[in-house]
Parts: structure tokens; C-alpha cells; sequence
């Protein structure tokens, strides 16, 4: 019998590998031979059945749910797709088996040669020629088997990987995200010298202190006599620690088998790395025979840095830095978790030019191309181990049948990742409970890397200030601010606070993130957290058979949105009845990378220079870096005045060290006319960077110089028009201003049980009955009730003709038991051709109460179909916060003009409330001709209530009487 299959090692947890080497940090990407590409392939119904029938092709590196077979993706958050019990596994358990004939370098002849498979899931099986090689689990990190007894040089040997989907692993890998099937990792085929570098390890302090311990092994046993090492860097030579080497040899627990060295230098006027500048330098470890001759070479990329912690602060370099930070999955809406270096390179870029300088890699080790990306563009990166056992957390924690997965999954991510500068903290998994396999985890990690500190939300969630359990770091998920604050405050706090998660990203979301920020700044104690999360793990799917548009669909989306006959798949999308819906859709961007418009309030927040104040001398700027001056940096002043007027010129940065502030004076003499002010310094890369070419924008703080002039409307000696319900009557507007207190339920406002009371409160149908008209010498006033089930609201309007239009004041007392609705506003609509909104606000991205820091005050101008927010499943979106006025025109100049007592929230889109809430994708959705426009005199804040704190108090609409007002002219 087959011994891997004998052995059933997908229902054997204390079964973690069999056959597999042991995992270092050794790169053997030089002078590999690639197996990447179309792969035979069957897919079987069950783990135990048979192979036969005809064969198909696979792509490798690539999941099978993605490429037209009838296992399809299945999105669950906590819940297990299966309803065994740990460790058991179904027994329709879909099988992958993938089979490539290889062909052998012959100048390969006599030396060591391995298999290494990048990733598979859940377990992977390795035959050659038939002959069982090995067995590994751990979905996310590398497994390689020595075929040197198995293959020839200069022979064809058939390569076969069996990928289990299901298994006991599944049970400590359920993660919040897809389930997928197949090899989603690069294949390779590599060869060694029988005396080999085993594994490197690389300590290089901000000192300039190099160290290199390195172990060496030879595959025929034992050592042979004098071999040795040399190294260097950026051609400074090493030399060898002969005290080391003393100790070694008289340590009767090193052995002929393995061979130990260490190799040191230090390094004067180190460039030390730190996420703002990342400084590496090149390191080339040889191995060599006792003849001289080079048997084995490992380079590397380093960084020379500290990390530590003293008191409540993590430090970098001796310096307590802000954690900006984001966490990110290896995703792709076609390939799923294959992702290529382009790809990953993007997905930083995107994140450096928002003003992210960390990375959580949620939940488990991403592929290993990332962390070289981070190395060189400048990432603080939280690395996790590929453990998390939501469903059966507080049972798999305590189990022996799985401490050696924990054990195993954390220490070879370690010992992978170890060299990496970026990687400051290590983290042992996500949502599993706590229980004595994160301790003895733990363990292993501080004894083999002391130079890092830990971190597990689940050990530190038991109390914030313990001092003993397996987290240097207090790291919550989704508390709220004002219990981070009071523990800060408490005189309690004994280690950092980061939040591993915190400001949910799901729909239309990150309210308060700059409230969040300013808590943080301001409390020594708190220093950042990781928002979730990077991406919308949108699928790209055809809508007419409901299948994964695959590779073939590249090109069919942008900006956000899906091309005609596709659309973005959640999940439910793919039949399945067992899934958790559009929670899967809780990204900062779309699935094409597209920004959301929270991204550009994270961008401000993290702005390097900002405006601190404004004195009638001139203006204060700040550097709020921590470790660069602002040299990088050019900036244009703006000056923006309500009556249109716009005046720019250069700005000149200051010459400012972290931390220092400095006065400026004004760039240009203020006008005496025109109303309200603002003063934009808009920021931007001066010279290329690796992450931006140059004229990149960075940020544009902003502030007022002047408040706004209030001129009131004069009444003319005309009549307003209503109809016999007393509704305005207008040549431009096809349904007249009405009260709304309703708004298409966010994720937010749906998952944290709002809309529902909203429902049944009868907000989303209001039913309107008039009280009174009262035409007082061409002044209407309209008094009205809005019945719900739950109570009436009192709403006067009073329109009064004025130049050229009607000014509108309304009033609306809601009552006592419409204590936290969504708007109170009026809501119209107009005809057909107002297509191009400008106004005076906000913008030009869309913004909300409490999510507005990133939207500076300007004179902006965009198309109505640009207006919109696609988020995967409709909902509210397009307003913009603190409009002044605002038109709308056609072409032809013509159109309406809209000017505002005081600034308000305006929304402009082609969709109704009730449009966007009863579609779940955007290809149900049916353009109206003209524009909907609500204007708000109180709009919710938006929170994160979806998955943590709702908004603030203070953006609530309450209960009592509001008050608006706004004058309508024609163009």
C-alpha cells in the first residue's frame, strides 16, 4: 500500500509533514528550474478515490475554484464550510492531482536535488515516478523534498502533487476569507552541492553590528574536514568569530553532521533601515570546500535595525513609532491567492502613496516576494503564523493532537522570514482562543529569536496590562477608543497598545478613523493599529452562468466596477448555501486595486507635513515624520475664496527635523472680497522615490483663514408655485422637495442593527399627509406630517420667491422615539441632461461627518456619473460633507444652482434610497435619467458597526427640531 495514503494524513493532526526538509532562509531562487505553467490534472471527488478517466490541464501556480471546475469558491467567516468535528474532514473531499514530466539538468550529476512546492491547500502529497516522496501541511509557506535517491541527471522523472482540500489542518486555517483548492505558489526544481548551507541567520543592530550565523550540512553524512565560510558586504569582508568556533568545538552536542559558524564585521556610518528610509545593503555568504573552491553561496538582503520595547513603547532604532497600518491578505480577483510580483509590488506602492508604514500579513505568511518588497520600499510588517481556528478555537487550543501544527506552522515561519528588516513582530495566528499551544509556540520563537518582540490578540485580550502571557503587545481588535484611552490613562498600562484590527472597512465605512488618530496622537500609551483591511475580495464573475471569469478576465473591470455581463462575486454568488455573505467585502480598495475614498482620509491623517496653526504672522507647518526631514518633499500653496476666486504659487518647505515646527509667512495677501477662505498646501514626491515618480501628491493639509460672509436672499414681489399638496412646482425638478429621513442601509448600518430599526420605525416609507397651505403675499408655507409605525414627524417648509429662484426654509421635529435616525434633509429630483456637478466644499472625493478629514475645501467639479461609490453591494454613497453651494448644469451651461445656509452634507446620483437597498450588485441597478439630490441638515456618521465600534455620540441625529435652509435659482 501506498504509504501516504495508508497513513489517511489528512484526518492525523499529529501528523504536520513527513518526507519534508527542514525550513530556513536560505534563497535557492538563483539558477532553479521553474515548473510553473499548465500542469495535467484530474480532479477527484474524494481524497481516497481513485485515479482515472482523462486528464485536463492546470495552471501552476493557480487554485483550482478559479479554473472552470465544478468545486467552486465558498466564502465563510467563522463558521467551517463542513460540519465534522476537528480533526475530521468530509468525506466528499475534493482532490486535486497534478502529474508534469521533468527533465533533469544533466550538469546536475552528483549533486543534492530538492523539490520545493511555494504553497498548497490544505495538504500536499509528493510522488515520483510512483514512489512516495513526502508529505506537508501549512497552506501558506513552502515544502521541499529531497529527490536526489529519486531522479537521475540528465533523465525524465514524472512529478506528481496530490492536493487534499479538506483535512485536519482545515480546522486551524479558518480564516476569514475564500476556500480554495490547489498549488497556489511557484513549483521549482533546484540543486545543491552535497555540502550545503543549511540555513543562515542574520542579526545587524542599528549599531552596525553584523552577525551571520550559519549552519552547514552535507548530504553524505558526515562533514568533510575544512570547509569553511567567508562573507561579504558591499564588499567589506567578513571574518569569522574563532570564539565561536572554540566554543563549538567543544560542545559535545555539535555533531559531524552539522557544521556551525558565525561571521562578523561592523560597520561604520551605518545607514540604518526604517520604514521611511529603507537602508539595506548586499550580503554574500559562500561555503567552501577545503580546497578553496566555492561549494555553496547565499545572498541577502539586510537592513540594519533594532526593535524593542521599553515601558509601553514599541521602538525602532530607539525611536516610538506611529503604526499606520493595514492588514492584507494574498488576494486577486482571478487567480485568487496566486499573486504575482507585479501584483504584490502594486498593492504597496498603492499603500505607500496613502501613507501606510505597516503591514499585518492576516492570518498567515504571505508569499515570500512580499517581504523583499517591504525590505525595499519601507514596511514595518507583523508576520503571522498560518493559524487561526475561529469555529473550534477554545477546544484546538488547549489539544495536544495539535501542538506540534502550532509549534511547526510558527517556528518554520520564523525561521523562513527571519532575515527580513522589515519584519519587526511576530505574530502566533489569529482568533484561536489562547491555550498552552500558543505557549509552548511562544517559547520557541523567544528562545530562537530573542531580537523581536511577540504578539497574540488572543492571550493579550484577557488583560490589556498582564505581563506574562505569550503577547509583548497589547493588540485588541475593534476596542473602542475611549477604553484604549482610559487604559492609557489608567496608570496600568505596561506594554504597547496596537490594535491588530480596528476601523472595519466594510461598504461605505471608516467612520471616525480621524478621530481615532487624534486620540492616538495626543495619549502617550496608545501607537496605532492595523484597519481591516486591504482589499474587497471581490471574484470576478460572469453574471449569465455564474461562473469565475478566471485569467480570461483581465481587462474587464476598472476603477471598481465590472465590466457589462460581470460583475463582482461575494459570498452566496457561487450557489453555495452555507456562506457569510458580502463580509467578504471589507476592503480599503475594490478588487482591482481601485482606492476607496476612506483611503484619502488614512492619507491625511498620516500626512508627513502638516498645518499646525494659523497666526496673522503667517502659517505653522509640522514635520510628523519620525526619522526623515521634509527634503523629499515640494509643496503648492492654494488659496481658495468662496466667490470663486483661486490664487497658487510655490510653496517653500522649511528645513524641519522630525518632530520640529517652524512659522512661514502667508503666501499671498488675502483679498478683502470674496467671502470665506482657504489656505491648501498641496504636498508632493520632489524627486522620483522607488514607491512614486516625482509630482506624486502626498497630502494637502489645509486651513481657514476666514469664515464665510452671509448675505441673505431678498424677496421679490412674485408668487411661488405649488401644486394642491402643496409641492413646489419647477421647470427643472421632476419630484419635489420632501423630507427623508431614510438612506440605503450601509454594511454598517445593516450588520450593527440600525436598519433594522429604521424599518421598523417605517423610516424607508414615510407616509406624507398635509395639514395646511398658507399663501401669505407669494410666500407659501406648507406644513406637513410624515407618519411612520413608530411616530410623526412635524415638518414645515416656507418658500419664499427670491431673485431669480425660491429660497427654501424647512423645519422638522422628530420625535422622541426617532432617536437615532438616518438624515433629516430634503430630497429632489431634476430632469434629464443636469449631468456635471460643481460646487463649493468638500471634495472631490466623497466624504461624510465623520469621515472628512481627507476631503479638503475647494472649488470642485465632476460628472454625475462620476459621483458615485460602487461598493460591492449598493448602498449609500456618493455624499459630500460641508457643501456651501452647488450646480448643476448641462452642456449648454443651463441647469439649476443651489446655495446653502450653512455648509451641509449633499448627495447627487442617479439612484433612489429604495434603489440601491433592494439590489445586492450593481448589475441590477437601473440608471435614472435624471439626478436624486439630497441635502441634509443632519447625516449620520458612518462607524464601523459592521465589525466593531459604531460611530461617535457626536455624529448621532437626534430627536427635537432641525432647522435648513437653501435657495434654488436657475442657471
Amino acid at each position: 500500500m501506498d504509504p501516504l495514503l495508508g497513513l489517511r494524513p489528512w484526518e492525523a493532526p499529529e501528523v504536520t509533514s513527513w518526507g519534508r526538509e527542514p525550513m530556513n532562509a536560505v534563497d535557492r531562487r538563483c539558477g532553479a528550474l521553474p515548473l510553473d505553467g499548465d500542469w495535467r490534472f484530474q480532479l477527484l471527488q474524494a481524497s481516497h478515490a481513485p485515479v482515472g478517466g482523462a486528464w485536463s490541464t492546470s495552471s501552476v501556480p493557480g487554485v483550482w475554484t478559479l479554473q472552470g471546475t465544478d468545486d467552486l469558491p465558498q466564502y465563510t467567516n467563522v463558521r467551517m464550510p463542513f460540519p465534522e468535528f476537528p480533526p475530521h474532514s468530509p468525506a466528499a473531499n475534493p482532490t486535486g492531482v497534478y502529474e508534469r514530466e521533468v527533465d533533469v539538468p544533466a550538469e546536475w550529476a552528483g549533486r543534492r536535488i530538492v523539490l520545493q512546492v511555494g504553497a498548497a491547500e490544505s495538504v500536499l502529497l509528493v510522488h515520483v515516478d510512483g514512489r512516495p516522496v513526502g508529505i506537508s501541511k501549512d497552506s501558506h509557506l513552502a515544502a521541499e523534498f529531497d529527490l536526489t535517491g529519486l531522479v537521475g541527471a540528465g533523465e525524465r522523472a514524472t512529478v506528481r502533487l496530490t492536493v487534499v482540500k479538506w483535512s485536519d489542518a482545515s480546522h486551524i486555517e479558518d480564516q476569514d476569507q475564500w476556500w480554495h483548492g490547489g498549488i497556489t505558489r511557484s513549483v521549482l526544481l533546484y540543486a545543491t552541492d552535497p555540502l550545503y548551507l543549511a540555513d543562515v541567520t542574520v542579526r545587524a543592530g542599528r549599531s552596525g553590528e553584523l552577525r551571520v550565523d550559519c549552519r552547514v550540512r552535507c548530504a553524505g553524512g558526515a562533514l568533510p574536514a575544512g570547509w569553511h565560510l567567508t562573507g561579504e558586504l558591499d564588499g567589506r569582508l567578513l571574518v569569522q568569530d574563532r570564539e565561536f568556533d572554540r566554543l563549538n568545538a567543544e560542545d559535545e552536542r555539535v555533531s559531524d553532521f552539522l557544521g556551525e559558524a558565525r561571521l562578523l564585521t561592523t560597520v561604520p556610518d551605518v545607514r540604518t533601515w526604517n520604514a521611511e528610509t529603507p537602508e539595506l545593503y548586499g550580503l554574500t555568504v559562500r561555503l567552501h570546500r577545503a580546497d578553496g573552491t566555492v561549494a555553496d553561496t547565499s545572498r541577502h538582503r539586510i537592513g540594519f535595525r533594532d526593535v524593542e520595547i521599553v515601558g509601553r513603547d514599541l521602538l525602532v532604532n530607539g525611536e516610538r513609532v506611529f503604526i499606520r497600518g493595514v492588514n492584507r491578505h494574498d488576494f486577486h480577483p482571478l487567480t485568487g491567492r496566486t499573486v504575482s510580483y507585479d501584483d504584490m509590488r502594486a498593492d504597496l506602492v498603492l499603500l505607500k502613496r496613502f501613507g501606510f508604514n505597516a503591514i499585518r500579513t492576516a492570518h498567515y505568511p504571505n508569499d515570500p516576494a512580499l517581504y523583499d518588497l517591504a525590505d525595499e520600499l519601507g514596511f514595518y510588517v507583523v508576520d503571522e503564523a498560518d493559524i487561526e481556528s475561529h469555529d473550534h478555537a477554545h477546544e484546538i487550543a488547549d489539544d495536544p493532537r495539535h501542538l506540534n501544527a502550532f509549534v511547526d506552522r510558527v517556528s518554520r515561519m520564523v525561521l523562513r522570514d527571519k532575515n527580513h528588516p522589515s519584519v519587526i513582530i511576530w505574530s502566533l495566528g489569529n482568533e484561536s482562543d489562547y491555550g498552552a499551544n500558543h505557549d509552548a509556540a511562544a517559547g520557541w520563537v523567544r528562545r530562537h529569536d530573542p531580537t523581536r518582540p511577540l504578539q497574540y490578540e488572543g492571550a493579550a485580550k484577557l488583560d490589556w496590562a498582564a505581563t506574562h502571557d505569550a503577547s509583548d503587545i497589547a493588540c485588541p481588535m475593534y476596542a473602542p477608543l475611549e477604553d484604549c484611552v482610559a487604559h492609557a490613562l489608567s496608570g496600568r498600562q505596561t506594554r504597547p497598545l496596537i490594535q491588530c484590527e480596528y476601523s472595519h472597512a466594510m461598504g461605505n465605512s471608516n467612520g471616525t478613523l480621524a478621530d481615532h488618530w487624534a486620540a492616538i496622537e495626543a495619549t502617550p500609551g496608545l501607537q496605532g493599529g492595523f484597519i481591516w483591511e486591504f482589499w474587497d475580495h471581490g471574484i470576478l464573475q460572469r453574471v449569465s452562468d455564474g461562473r469565475p471569469a478566471g485569467r480570461a478576465g483581465a481587462g474587464l473591470y476598472d476603477n471598481g466596477v465590472a465590466a457589462p455581463g460581470y460583475r463582482w462575486a461575494y459570498g452566496g454568488d457561487f450557489g453555495e448555501s452555507l456562506h457569510d455573505g458580502a463580509f467578504i467585502a471589507d476592503g480599503m480598495v475594490f478588487p482591482d486595486r481601485t482606492p476607496k475614498p476612506a483611503m484619502f482620509e488614512h492619507r491625511e491623517i498620516a500626512a508627513p507635513v502638516r498645518i499646525e496653526c494659523y497666526r496673522h504672522e503667517g502659517i505653522v507647518l509640522g514635520n510628523h515624520q519620525h526619522f526623515r526631514g521634509l527634503d523629499w518633499l515640494a509643496g503648492e500653496w492654494r488659496l481658495d475664496l468662496a466667490d470663486g476666486t483661486t490664487l497658487a504659487g510655490p510653496a517653500e518647505l522649511p528645513d524641519l527635523c522630525p518632530g520640529e515646527t517652524a512659522a512661514v509667512p502667508l503666501p499671498f495677501e488675502v483679498p478683502h472680497e470674496g467671502g470665506e477662505a482657504w489656505l491648501t498646501l498641496r504636498v508632493t514626491v520632489a524627486e522620483d522615490q522607488p514607491w512614486a515618480p516625482r509630482g506624486t501628491e502626498v497630502c494637502v493639509p489645509q486651513i481657514r483663514l476666514r469664515g464665510p460672509a452671509v448675505a441673505p436672499d431678498l424677496p421679490v414681489d412674485r408668487h411661488v408655485g405649488v401644486d394642491g399638496e402643496g409641492l413646489l412646482l419647477h421647470p427643472l425638478l421632476t419630484a419635489a422637495p420632501t423630507l427623508s429621513l431614510w438612506r440605503a442601509p450601509t454594511d454598517n448600518d445593516e450588520l450593527g442593527g440600525m436598519a433594522g430599526r429604521w424599518r421598523n420605525w417605517g423610516l424607508d416609507a414615510l407616509v406624507r399627509k398635509v395639514v395646511s397651505v398658507r399663501d401669505d403675499a407669494g410666500q407659501v408655507t406648507v406644513e406637513a406630517e410624515y407618519a411612520g409605525t413608530a411616530g410623526v414627524v412635524r415638518h414645515r417648509q416656507v418658500l419664499t420667491p427670491v431673485e431669480g429662484g425660491v429660497r427654501v426654509d424647512e423645519e422638522a421635529e422628530l420625535p422622541e422615539t426617532f432617536d437615532d435616525v438616518a438624515r433629516v434633509g430634503t430630497v429632489f429630483e431634476t430632469a434629464a441632461g443636469l449631468d456635471l456637478l460643481e460646487w463649493f466644499g468638500q471634495g472631490p472625493w466623497e466624504s461624510y461627518p465623520d469621515r472628512s478629514a481627507g476631503a479638503p475645501v475647494g472649488h470642485h467639479r465632476v460628472p454625475v456619473d462620476e459621483l458615485f461609490t460602487p461598493y460591492l453591494r449598493p448602498q449609500e454613497s456618493g455624499g459630500r460633507h460641508g457643501v456651501r453651494r452647488f450646480t448643476l448644469s448641462a452642456p449648454d451651461a443651463t441647469g439649476l444652482c443651489v446655495a446653502l445656509d450653512e455648509p451641509r452634507q449633499v448627495s447627487v446620483t442617479r439612484y433612489r434610497a429604495e434603489d440601491l437597498a433592494s439590489a445586492r450588485h450593481h448589475d441590477e441597478l437601473v440608471p435614472r435619467p435624471g439626478c436624486v439630490v439630497h441635502i441634509d441638515a443632519a447625516h449620520r456618521g458612518l462607524g464601523t458597526a459592521s465589525c466593531g465600534p459604531d460611530t461617535s455620540p457626536s455624529y448621532l441625529v437626534a430627536p427635537g427640531v432641525h432647522r435648513w435652509s437653501w435657495t434654488l435659482r436657475v442657471l
